[in-house]
């Protein structure tokens, strides 16, 4: 993901009902980057920051090399909005929408259910003093 390559929303003049609010423009990479973390450390517990933190470090390295301009919109469109969720606090316990998991390729759905197992894990180990967690065999 090029930073020079950057394409910015520009906001819509009348539609068809009528005036339409601006959509917010999109941050470059480097500092939606870093409002992410900042919001993890400033609205998640330290466990829920440590795992959204490697998650979005994962995710921002794996797609630093996107030429796609409609792909990288679509990334930084939907980061930027995963920021302000947690910045309002207003997200816990949402589903996410069926449409944007239809959307998903097998793989996202993957990491989806990868991440879910997770938290899980997690919950689990902070919640129950009898829970052991499960490791998978090693040959």
């Amino acid at each position: 993901m090029h930073a020079t390559r950057l394409l910015r929303a520009v906001p819509s003049a009348i539609g068809q009902s009528g005036l339409k609010m601006p959509p917010p423009a999109l941050l470059p990479p480097i500092p939606l980057y870093r409002r992410i973390l900042r919001s993890h450390r400033k609205h998640l517990n330290a466990q829920m920051r440590l795992l959204g933190d490697e998650y979005v470090k994962a995710e921002f390295r794996a797609h630093k090399s996107t030429e796609n301009p409609v792909h990288i919109v679509g990334f930084l469109s939907e980061w930027q909005r995963y920021a302000q969720m947690v910045e309002g606090e207003d997200w816990r316990g949402e589903k996410m929408d069926k449409t944007k998991v239809d959307k998903m390729s097998d793989e996202q759905i993957a990491q989806m259910y990868e991440l879910m197992q997770a938290i899980r894990e997690r919950e689990l180990a902070e919640n129950d003093p009898e829970y052991k967690p499960h490791t998978p065999p090693t040959e």
